[in-house]
């Protein structure tokens, strides 16, 4: 399954630290993090102890994910397939130069504590030069037991609300994955606005602003007398702040057009058209 935003003909991004969960509880959460992966082009998922939804062998894991045990991937079932399994977090840190903890709260191990935002800086960093980095995700109901933040380098945690500082464990990679992608990609929109008219020349607009208020004036708006400078300017100022393009000029100005002249008398084509609608009614109702 694959979502909107999904562009199959897109370059696929990959690599970044290995997001290792520590004895994941739930299927629907382990594909949730392999959405979220996919969104911010992580790929190396590992996995110690899953507690369900995950078999031993691969086989038996395929089977698993064709029953749609995994159908909160979203896509990205092919991290999912990819994934390695480990009985022991030493295990699944054994190859990795600097590992992060990720954890809401304060342990007692003297470790560095960073944000997303400067953790994974520093992990774009030393991942360019050659080194293997790792985050560690605990269990969605108790997290990280002290031992095994005790396997890391250094702690990652996250500014929450003090008095609900438990994420979801889908959400904590999402948010790290998001800062891993700002850090090793450039801090870039994926898009911007497209210009389709250019931005109205100062000409069009004071043309603009003459027509708009000879009929204002016409038709009495500028009053009281003393009022009628600032009236001018704060009409101005209101269209400028508008940044209109030369179409939203000439489209405004048509519309003023139409609305203090009236209906404009029908073409050649149009009267036709109308001829024809009206012979047709004729026709019906003499049936």
């Amino acid at each position: 399954m694959t979502g909107a935003g999904t562009n199959l003909a897109a370059p696929n991004i990959t690599g970044g630290p290995a997001v290792i969960l520590v004895r994941p509880q739930l299927a629907v959460n382990i594909g949730m993090c392999a959405r979220a992966m996919a969104n911010f082009g992580l790929s190396d998922l590992r996995l110690v102890n899953p507690r369900e939804g995950f078999a031993g062998d691969a086989g038996q894991r395929a089977r698993s994910i064709r029953k749609g045990v995994f159908s909160s991937a979203a896509g990205a079932v092919h991290l999912i397939e990819q994934a390695k399994l480990y009985d022991t977090l030493e295990e699944a840190v054994a190859d990795l130069n600097f590992v992060w903890a990720t954890t809401a709260r304060e342990r007692g191990q003297g470790k560095r504590i960073e944000m997303p935002v400067k953790a994974m800086a520093e992990t774009a960093a030393g991942m360019a030069d050659g080194a293997r980095h790792g985050v560690l995700f605990g269990p969605e109901r108790t997290g990280l037991e002290n031992d095994e933040v005790a396997l890391a380098d250094a702690i990652i945690t996250f500014p929450v609300n003090p008095a609900y500082a438990s994420l979801n464990l889908a959400q904590a990679v999402l948010l790290t994955g998001y800062e891993w992608f700002r850090a090793s990609q450039g801090d870039v929109m994926p898009y911007v606005k497209e210009e389709r008219s250019p931005p109205a020349p100062r000409e069009m607009m004071i043309s603009f602003f003459e027509y708009f208020e000879e009929h204002l004036e016409a038709n009495g708006f500028f009053k009281p007398e003393g009022k009628r400078p600032i009236m001018k300017r704060n009409l101005r100022n209101m269209f400028h702040r508008m940044e209109m393009t030369e179409q939203d000029v000439r489209t405004l100005r048509g519309a003023f057009v139409r609305l203090i002249e009236g209906p404009r008398e029908m073409g050649r084509k149009e009267k036709i058209a109308e001829e024809q609608r009206e012979f047709a009614a004729k026709a019906k109702e003499a049936e």
